[in-house]
């Protein structure tokens, strides 16, 4: 346990698993109380009893972080029992209008359907604006604090046929960089991270099925990786910590340098890579 983060207080938005549940045991671990709020209870509570066997101090409480009513109780909940909030690391997808899902979601504006388009925008991109709406009040009576929203390098760079993820991920840079400007004077910082691809709980079964894939998605990052969640978690921690008390408004890819390269260099490498490896499983 560390003491960096000693009588603060965060909510980790889908903090159950991947990395959200990384980055609430990695707050916990540097002395922070942290509420994780997640849809899936059974799974929180799991993490939940992770951290408090490591002598964290957690509390869980059911969200959906798009509703409302569920962000202004989650934030009433860490007020309630710790009477603050210093961080607030909005990394959870909402399941309100039914989730997301790629199978509903893809495509090109003309293929997509509008109810695909307004789903996409609830679950990526109202979610923040609400946690922010309800978080902000509590952390100008604590005197500052840092927020942290998760975005992708989908944020930064297109792929074809994805565009409601696309259009999403890239609004909530857009809206990190607008909140940075409004509470700058509240001294409340407002960052995003634009993780690559990260080995989450969930991916990583896909991968164990298809270790070809996995050396193929390696073969693409300069450091010849994907990321993990604790990567993502150790950069969440730094954006609240002081060390990054004049960093705000910003977009940092945390991406093992995947958005830095020349494409046409990369393509050429992976075709040699497959041409080495003929019959790699590839999931697009």
């Amino acid at each position: 346990m560390s003491s960096r983060f000693d009588g603060k207080v965060a909510i980790v938005t889908g903090g159950a698993q991947g990395i959200g549940g990384a980055t609430a045991r990695r707050l916990a671990r540097d002395g922070a109380a942290v509420l994780i709020a997640d849809i899936d209870e059974t799974t929180a509570n799991e993490n939940r009893a992770r951290i408090e066997s490591s002598g964290g101090i957690v509390a869980v409480t059911r969200t959906d972080v798009a509703v409302a009513a569920d962000v202004e109780a989650m934030v009433s909940e860490a007020i309630r029992r710790w009477g603050r909030l210093d961080y607030l690391v909005n990394n959870a997808f909402s399941v309100a209008g039914g989730g997301l899902d790629a199978g509903s979601i893809s495509g090109g504006a003309v293929d997509i359907s509008e109810a695909a388009w307004d789903r996409g925008m609830t679950v990526l991109v109202k979610s923040i604006f609400l946690g922010v709406k309800y978080a902000v009040p509590a952390m100008r009576q604590a005197g500052g604090g840092s927020i942290v929203n998760v975005s992708s390098v989908h944020g930064l760079l297109m792929a074809e046929g994805f565009l409601v993820y696309e259009a999403g991920k890239s609004a909530v840079i857009g809206v990190t960089r607008q909140m940075a400007c409004d509470y700058g004077k509240d001294a409340i910082r407002v960052n995003a991270i634009c993780p690559g691809h990260i080995m989450t709980e969930r991916q990583g079964a896909q991968w164990k099925a298809h270790p070809d894939g996995l050396r193929f998605f390696e073969e693409q990052y300069p450091v010849r990786r994907v990321g993990t969640p604790d990567d993502i978690a150790g950069t969440i921690a730094f954006l609240c910590s002081e060390d990054a008390s004049f960093i705000t408004g910003q977009a940092l890819a945390v991406d093992g340098g995947l958005t830095i390269q020349l494409q046409e260099n990369v393509g050429v490498r992976l075709a040699k890579h497959i041409q080495a490896n003929p019959g790699t499983w590839l999931p697009y």
